[in-house]
């Protein structure tokens, strides 16, 4: 794909988190002026020196101030949604920050006259879904459809890499676990996870492709795994040895319910509904309306090729361990 980036100024808002490391660290290396929205600039100092001198610049702003984030797209050619959370905190919940605040970016952007817009989504995004999270996920989209017809919106299955929150948390579980770990529904569900390299080149490819305008694309990688699959895997890269329990899902449930509202809670009531979804991409029929890391030009990572570049922490010998994977 060639790329035209001279004098190109895109705004990646909510740039300062895990994807956002690595997207801006892909367009800082593709050629573009980066502007980066956060709330808190001084959280995201860290990515200036990724891009050349006065390449990266950091704007505060909020997704909720239609003010800030007006003056966040203003000029810029293209824009990048990443804003979202996995459970609702500090007045953020996942109907204004999915739903209420794509709608503004998709509004405010074709107000500016940007060119382009990328909607970061998530597989499973559906208005009807029993879940919070995939509800506002899938409203988010049509609100987005509607303001900004040609946006491309992109739907990663689970993405893992260095301080991912999939499986860096089981593997911080299962430290703690010692001998026995829960099998929630029996580990049927199935994940595709995708790199988180591989959703930063498909950001990239996709805004420099004009062909990706008004699709849809679902990102996973090279393989499908069941939860206890993962599990197996996680156990076997950090060393440990675990008995896997089969737990009903309604224990998941009670247990979510009494303890989900906790800070610090390993699952939500919400995210033990998610869970009895499979987090892969569409295939057979279904798959016609969608296209694939593939289509945009990403050949994807297998997790076994990453995983112990970062998981090998949490072996027995901790960080003293030996990262075999690096």
């Amino acid at each position: 794909m060639s790329r035209n980036t001279e004098n190109k100024l895109v705004t990646v808002i909510g740039g300062s988190g895990f994807l956002g490391h690595q997207v801006v660290r892909r367009l800082a290396r593709d050629g573009y002026r980066i502007r980066v929205t956060t709330r808190k600039p001084s959280h995201a100092l860290s990515l200036q020196p990724i891009g050349n001198v006065g390449q990266i610049a950091l704007l505060k702003a909020d997704i909720r101030n239609e003010a800030e984030l007006a003056r966040a797209v203003e000029g810029a050619s293209v824009v990048i949604n990443l804003v979202g959370i996995l459970r609702p905190s500090g007045g953020r919940s996942f109907d204004g920050i999915h739903h209420e605040g794509a709608a503004s970016i998709a509004r405010l952007a074709a107000k500016a006259g940007v060119g382009r817009l990328v909607h970061i989504s998530a597989i499973g995004a559906d208005p009807k879904s029993n879940s919070s999270y995939a509800a506002s996920k899938g409203e988010g989209e049509a609100a987005v459809r509607e303001a900004f017809p040609r946006a491309t919106i992109l739907r990663p299955s689970v993405v893992f890499g260095q301080g991912d929150g999939f499986f860096n948390r089981f593997a911080g579980l299962m430290r703690m676990s010692r001998v026995a770990f829960p099998l929630f529904g029996g580990g049927t569900s199935k994940f595709q996870p995708v790199f988180v390299g591989d959703v930063a080149d498909a950001v990239a490819n996709a805004i420099a492709d004009s062909r990706t305008q008004g699709r849809t694309y679902e990102l996973g990688g090279p393989a499908i795994y069941t939860l206890k699959d993962v599990l197996e895997l996680v156990a076997k890269t950090i060393e440990r040895k675990r008995i896997w329990v089969p737990i009903p899902y309604f224990l998941l449930d009670l247990g979510a319910a009494l303890t989900g509202w906790l800070p610090f809670a390993p699952v939500t009531l919400d995210q033990a509904r998610l869970l009895r979804k499979d987090n892969v991409v569409k295939a057979g029929p279904d798959a016609a309306s969608v296209g694939t890391l593939k289509d945009l030009g990403v050949q994807p990572t297998a997790v076994e090729a990453v995983l112990e570049t970062y998981l090998y922490p949490y072996r027995p010998t901790g960080q003293y361990a030996e990262p075999r994977g690096a």
